[in-house]
């Protein structure tokens, strides 16, 4: 996609710090960091988003989670890691091209995760009946 920014990345058109690279996937540091090592990895052919991703390039990519974030928290020190995926404008995906985001984490960096809120009597049941009536 000729206007998509990892595309551009992906063509060599942008530089970027390589993690990883073969065939199908490229890992490449984050240009604004939560912290440092914070590690985009991304298909190279494009995808809007994980649902557009079919599963075969899914399961390349989880794989190739798994092999590089060892390296990336020793590298940078960090004990532990959040594996993010924005799918959708309203979730904070800024760019549509589907990617995980390899966070390590440090204690006291800060970061807070989302604030979460109990269900309202009865409102759990509703949910879960609406969810499975759409499977």
């Amino acid at each position: 996609m000729s206007d998509c920014i990892f595309c551009k990345i992906i063509a060599g058109e942008i530089s970027t710090y390589k993690v990883y690279e073969d065939d199908d996937v490229l890992a490449f540091l984050d240009v604004t960091p939560v912290n440092p090592g914070h590690t985009l990895v991304v298909p190279k052919k494009h995808y809007n988003n994980l649902l557009d991703l079919p599963e075969t390039e899914a399961s390349k990519l989880i794989s190739i989670i798994k092999k590089i974030t060892p390296a990336v928290l020793a590298g940078v020190g960090a004990d532990g890691f959040n594996l993010e995926l924005n799918n959708g404008v309203v979730s904070g995906q800024v760019v549509n091209h589907v990617h995980w985001h390899i966070v390590p984490r440090l204690a006291g960096d800060g970061r807070e995760l989302w604030h979460g809120r109990s269900y309202d009597e009865g409102e759990a049941e509703e949910v879960l009946k609406k969810i499975k009536s759409k499977i």
